[in-house]
């Protein structure tokens, strides 16, 4: 296996400046899209929202990581895609909300990284092992992305759907308000249910009844669908 690569999350800080705004139709409601780009990462970051955001009200909220994979390819490995979309419902259901993509695949390693964890876990590391076995923490993500974020959007507190207990203590402890954290459950598979038993067990993810559950090299059969 080649070396890994340095994710550019490791940049030492953030400076997050706005771009630009347009409508964005989705089949659940129309969104506002807001396009953010820091220039110490080269990254390009996302919020949509819904609705009056900024009128000091705790706002229902999701801050969600990157995952190509689970977000645009459907993968079962993970919940990732299905939270997205979970999130996007949640709040055109109440009307008012936002949701922050935030460019932060593979838990912080980037998207390379992210397919030789992959390759790890088909051998039978978990999630976990994975990233530490290539060199890396278990979670590299940096939360402060969010603060010039909020502020541009006049948002004050959230109402945060998660299930990681460490993404509201670093949330709060970036100097963000959340209000209320509200668990987001959702596409629980053969294919991602042991992942999700690391995730419990291992970062501490509220996640009822999986904190048992290893996780194993799935056997996908010959005529499944899912490649991964």
């Amino acid at each position: 296996m080649s070396s890994p690569i340095a994710p550019a999350a490791a940049a030492p800080e953030e400076k997050l400046v706005f771009v630009s705004s347009c409508k964005l139709p989705m089949p659940w409601a129309t969104f506002e899209l807001h396009a953010f780009y820091d220039e110490v990462s080269g990254k390009e970051h996302l919020a949509l929202t819904l609705g009056d955001v900024g009128n000091g009200e705790a706002v229902l909220g999701r801050v969600h990581s990157e995952c190509l994979t689970g977000d645009a390819l459907f993968s079962q490995r993970c919940d990732c895609g299905a939270q997205l979309e979970a999130a996007l419902k949640k709040i055109a259901k109440e009307g008012r909300g936002v949701l922050f993509y935030l460019r932060q695949e593979g838990r912080g390693i980037g998207l390379l990284n992210k397919i030789r964890a992959y390759h790890l876990q088909d051998q039978g590391a978990d999630t976990v092992e994975a990233n530490e076995r290539l060199g890396f923490p278990a979670d590299m993500r940096r939360y402060t992305i969010v603060l010039p974020m909020l502020a541009h959007l006049k948002i004050t507190s959230l109402r945060l759907m998660t299930n990681n207990p460490r993404k509201v203590k670093a949330l709060e402890d970036s100097g963000i308000t959340v209000a209320e954290r509200i668990a987001l459950i959702a596409n629980h598979n053969p294919f991602n249910i042991g992942y999700l038993g690391t995730k419990a067990r291992k970062l501490g993810h509220l996640l009822p009844g999986l904190a048992k559950t290893e996780e194993k090299p799935e056997k996908v059969p010959l005529d499944a669908h899912d490649n991964e």
